[in-house]
C-alpha cells in the first residue's frame, strides 16, 4: 500500500512503540505535522526546541528499565540548530533520544534556501548515528535502524533529518522486521579467560572498591550489584548518574564519588588495592588528577563500549560486554570475603565526616541550600518521587542530601552540565510516569533558562512541583570565584525576578520559603494542587558546596566541610 513518506514515518513510530513526541513545528517538518492529527500518539508542544530535547530525554531517563526511546521533532534551520544542545547532553549522557528535523526538499540541498541548515554535518560529533533521508521509499528502514541503534549497545541520540519533499512523496510500506548493521555488533558477553582473570585480581584484594556507574541502570544490573558487594563486602561508590543503583542506607554504600563525593568515599578509592568499575567512563569529575588517581589499585573495568576501555584509567582486566550479563558469568566464580580491616578504617573515616556534616547542616542563620535539599527528602522520602535536577551547586547539594532508596528516581545532566535541563526533563519524566509526583531542583540561573516551560507545564497539567534554590547568584561560578580568584566576582549576580509572581502569572501556585522551619509547610501546599506549582526556597548567598576537590588536585587533598562543635541539633 502506498502512501506519504509523513505517514510512513507515524506507522514506523507506532511500530517502535512511541506514546509521546515532543516538539515545535515549522515550514520543512509541516507534512509531519499534519499526518500526525491520524495517529494514536501524544504531541507536547514546548515552548523551544532545545526543552522538546530535554523533555524527550527525560522520559528516556524515567523509562530505562523499559529501554524506551524518546523523540523530539522540530523543523529545518533554527528549529534543528536549537536541538543541539539536547542532543549533545544526550550523547554526554547515553540517552536513548531519536530527534526528527525537517530539512528542505533534497533538490534545494546546498543552495542556502530559506531555513537550510546541514543538521547533519553539525551534530556528526554529538550523535550515535545520523541520517539524511531524501526519499519516502527509505523512512520505514531509517526509523527501524535509528531506533534500534539508540537503544542498543551504549545507548545514545540519532538523529532523522527529513527533507520537506521525502514527506510528501509517496512509497510503499515495507517494515524491515530485523536490524543487521555492519560493522555494528555490540558485545554481549565477556571473554571466559578474561572473566577467570578478574576473578583472581578479587581473590587476591584486601581493600577493594566497587564504582558503579550509570551503566547498572541501563543494563537492570541493580540486583547482580547488591549481589556482588555482599558476597565481597566491598564498599559501593557511585558516579552522580549511577546515584540509586544500590539505596542509600543500605550498608555497604558509601554514596558519591568524586569532585563534591564525601571524604571516606573518595579516600576509600585512594586507599583501595582493587578497584571493580562498572558502567562507567572515569569523568575527571569521578577521578581528579589522574596521575594520583588510586595509586595503589589494580582495575578491573566491565564496560558496553570498547572506546571507553583504557581512555583515562589504564585497566588490569576489560571486560567488554552487557554489564548484567557480565556480572551474572562473574558472581559464580568469586569466593565471599569478610574485609573486616578495611570496614574499620572506611568507618574511622565516615566518623569524622558526619560529625562535620552535622555541624554543616544545622548552623544557625539564613536557610542554607542543603538544609532545604536535606528536609525536602525528609519530607517526600518513602513516596513515589522522581527527583530531575539543573546544574550547578542545587545539583551538588541533591547528589549530597537527597538519599536515594530506588533506582531510576534521579535525572540530571553529568557529563555536558546543561544548566536549565531541570524543568524540561521534569515534565518529560512526568509524562514517562504520570502516576508519580515529579519535583523539579533549579537554580535561579538554570531555570530562568527554560522557565518558559512552566506554560507547558500548565498547558499539560503536568504534576511537576518546581523547587528554585535562589541565592541570587550562578552559585558554582561564584564559588570557584571566591575560593580561587580572590573573591573577584565577575558577571555571577543575578537581578531575578519575583519568582512567585512570575508563577502566578502562568496560572501556578506558588511560595517563598526564607526559614528552614517552613518546608514542611511548603512541601505540604505544594501538594495540595495537583498540578505544577513553584516553591521558592531563599537561600544564604555565598554557601559552598563542600566538600570540593579543585580542578587538576588529588581526590585525597579534597576541600572538606569545616571542622568544630556542633552549635545546633
Amino acid at each position: 500500500m502506498k502512501m506519504s513518506g509523513a505517514r510512513l514515518l507515524w506507522e514506523a513510530l507506532i511500530r517502535e512503540g512511541v506514546e509521546v513526541v515532543f516538539g515545535y513545528p515549522g515550514g520543512a517538518i509541516m507534512p509531519v505535522y499534519d499526518a500526525m492529527l491520524d495517529y494514536p500518539v501524544k504531541h507536547v508542544l514546548t515552548r523551544h526546541e532545545q526543552a522538546a530535547g530535554h523533555a524527550a530525554d527525560g522520559y528516556a531517563r524515567a523509562l530505562r528499565h523499559r529501554r524506551k526511546v524518546g523523540v523530539a521533532m522540530a523543523t529545518s534551520g533554527p528549529g534543528a540548530t536549537n536541538l543541539t544542545t539536547a542532543i549533545a547532553t544526550a550523547r554526554m549522557d547515553s540517552s536513548p533520544v531519536v530527534f526528527i528535523t525537517g530539512q528542505v526538499s533534497a533538490s534545494l540541498l546546498g543552495s542556502d534556501a530559506f531555513q537550510e541548515t546541514d543538521i547533519t554535518g553539525i551534530t556528526l560529533p554529538i550523535t550515535k548515528h545520523n541520517y539524511l533521508v531524501t526519499r519516502a521509499e527509505d523512512i520505514p528502514r531509517v526509523v527501524r535502524e535509528a531506533f534500534h541503534i539508540a537503544r542498543t549497545g551504549r545507548p545514545g541520540p540519532v538523529v532523522i533529518d527529513l527533507c520537506k519533499n521525502a514527506q510528501i512523496e509517496e512509497a510503499e510500506w515495507s517494515w524491515p522486521e530485523r536490524v543487521d548493521l555492519p560493522g555494528y555488533h555490540p558485545p554481549e558477553k565477556a571473554d571466559p579467560q578474561d572473566l577467570e582473570r578478574a576473578a583472581r585480581l578479587i581473590a587476591e584484594a584486601e581493600r577493594p572498591v566497587i564504582l558503579a556507574g550509570q551503566g547498572v541502570l541501563m543494563s537492570g544490573a541493580m540486583e547482580e550489584l547488591r549481589q556482588l558487594a555482599e558476597k565481597l563486602q566491598a564498599p559501593v561508590a557511585m558516579t552522580l548518574l549511577g546515584l540509586g543503583v544500590l539505596p542509600a542506607s543500605h550498608p555497604l554504600s558509601l554514596g558519591m564519588m568524586g569532585m563534591h563525593g564525601e571524604y571516606y568515599t573518595n579516600m576509600a578509592i585512594q586507599h583501595a588495592d582493587l578497584l571493580i568499575a562498572l558502567g562507567m567512563r572515569f569523568d575527571d569529575r569521578v577521578t581528579g588528577k589522574l596521575e594520583t588517581y588510586a595509586p595503589h589499585a589494580k582495575v578491573i573495568h566491565v564496560e558496553i563500549d570498547p572506546a571507553e576501555i583504557h581512555k583515562n584509567v589504564r585497566a588490569d582486566v576489560a571486560l567488554l560486554g552487557d554489564l548484567k550479563a557480565v556480572l551474572q558469568d562473574l558472581i559464580p566464580l568469586v569466593e565471599p570475603k569478610q574485609p573486616e580491616d578495611w570496614w574499620d578504617q572506611i568507618e574511622s573515616w565516615k566518623a569524622d565526616t558526619r560529625r562535620r556534616d552535622i555541624l554543616y547542616r544545622n548552623q544557625p542563620g539564613p536557610l542554607r541550600a542543603a538544609q532545604a535539599i536535606h528536609d525536602l527528602w525528609k519530607a517526600t522520602a518513602g513516596q513515589e518521587v522522581i527527583i530531575a535536577t539543573g546544574v550547578g551547586q542545587h545539583q551538588m547539594w541533591t547528589a549530597q542530601y537527597y538519599k536515594l532508596e530506588q533506582p531510576y528516581r534521579l535525572i540530571t545532566s553529568g557529563g555536558l552540565g546543561t544548566m536549565g535541563f531541570g524543568l524540561p526533563a521534569g515534565i518529560g519524566a512526568w509524562f514517562a510516569h504520570p502516576e508519580k509526583e515529579v519535583w523539579v531542583i533549579e537554580g535561579d540561573g538554570g531555570f530562568q533558562m527554560t522557565q518558559a516551560e512552566l506554560a507547558t507545564a500548565v498547558q499539560e497539567g503536568a504534576n511537576v512541583k518546581v523547587v528554585i534554590v535562589n541565592n541570587n547568584y550562578l552559585g558554582m561560578v561564584r564559588q570557584w570565584q571566591e575560593l580561587f580568584y580572590e573573591k573577584r566576582y565577575s558577571a555571577v549576580l543575578m537581578h531575578n525576578p519575583d519568582f512567585v509572581q512570575l508563577a502566578k502569572a502562568y496560572g501556578i501556585p506558588a511560595m517563598r520559603v526564607t526559614e528552614r522551619g517552613q518546608i514542611p509547610q511548603a512541601v505540604a501546599f505544594a501538594r495540595e494542587h495537583p498540578g505544577p506549582v513553584v516553591l521558592e526556597f531563599v537561600v544564604e548567598q555565598e554557601e559552598h558546596v563542600f566538600p570540593m576537590v579543585p580542578s587538576g588536585v588529588s581526590l585525597h587533598e579534597m576541600i572538606r566541610r569545616p571542622a568544630g562543635e556542633v552549635v545546633s541539633r
